[in-house]
């Protein structure tokens, strides 16, 4: 068993298997499904059935929580040309993307992408019935239905200037045949970043196995004649005693 695969049977699975058995009676599918669209549409519309009024459901934790490493890279990334650009990846029914949006005071165009067409729907609607406002009134924000497998789609590469991922590469990487497309997804958010451009992964997966995953993708930026993104960790906290990191993959700048 590889150091990747013994990590993520640790404590993260039980969190995310307890806080999935909360909201739905598809634990074991869940976890073993959980890159695939069916799944998470059968999720969301169970987590919203159930409950008396819509709430957001947050992976891990809310924006509260990495806002202090989330604003400042916008703060010093603007754009003469434009609004920033930023990706809330696999965003399901997160307040991350809209808190972002209410809170930068630069324009930004958030785009909140998912592949569940019923988490998006509930997100456009409630956005909408709660008025979110932006800080800064030239700020867009858009929910997408949007396999992020497959960025190219929709973003020209070196296009994004941050790039959220809260979850969703875990949610692959812990999934039953998820691994290979968690490579896709990495390999699609280093095309589309622009250049200083920055992802962040916020996960429970310990440094030992996380890091040597993102600087083989490096490595292999640079085997193609690229030059390779940094890559760096930093602890975020712990929350019901599970420890997690955000890890940060910065696109090289133009030479």
């Amino acid at each position: 068993m590889s150091a990747l695969t013994k990590s993520l049977t640790s404590s993260g699975w039980r969190i995310l298997a307890a806080c999935a058995r909360q909201y739905s009676s598809l634990t074991t599918e869940l976890i073993e499904n959980m890159d695939k669209k069916a799944t998470w549409d059968r999720f969301y519309t169970e987590t919203n059935s159930k409950a008396p009024a819509f709430r957001n459901f947050e992976w891990f934790f809310g924006f509260d929580s990495v806002q202090d490493l989330i604003l400042p890279l916008l703060r010093t990334g603007s754009r003469p040309d434009g609004l920033l650009q930023v990706l809330d990846l696999g965003c399901g029914t997160s307040a991350l993307g809209p808190s972002v949006y209410a809170r930068c005071s630069l324009p930004v165009h958030v785009t909140c992408a998912d592949i569940s067409p019923v988490a998006v729907r509930l997100m456009r609607e409630q956005t909408a019935a709660r008025s979110v406002r932006p800080l800064n009134l030239s700020s867009r924000l858009d929910f997408v239905e949007l396999d992020c497998t497959q960025l190219d789609t929709r973003f020209a590469a070196d296009s994004v200037d941050l790039i959220l991922d809260k979850g969703t590469t875990d949610a692959l990487l812990r999934s039953r045949e998820g691994g290979g497309k968690a490579d896709l997804l990495l390999r699609q958010c280093l095309k589309a970043l622009r250049r200083s451009g920055s992802l962040l992964q916020f996960s429970d997966e310990d440094p030992d196995a996380r890091l040597p995953w993102l600087e083989a993708a490096a490595a292999a930026a640079c085997d193609q004649g690229l030059a390779g993104p940094r890559v760096a960790v930093q602890e975020v906290g712990e929350l019901r005693g599970v420890c997690y990191y955000c890890y940060q993959v910065t696109a090289p700048p133009t030479a």
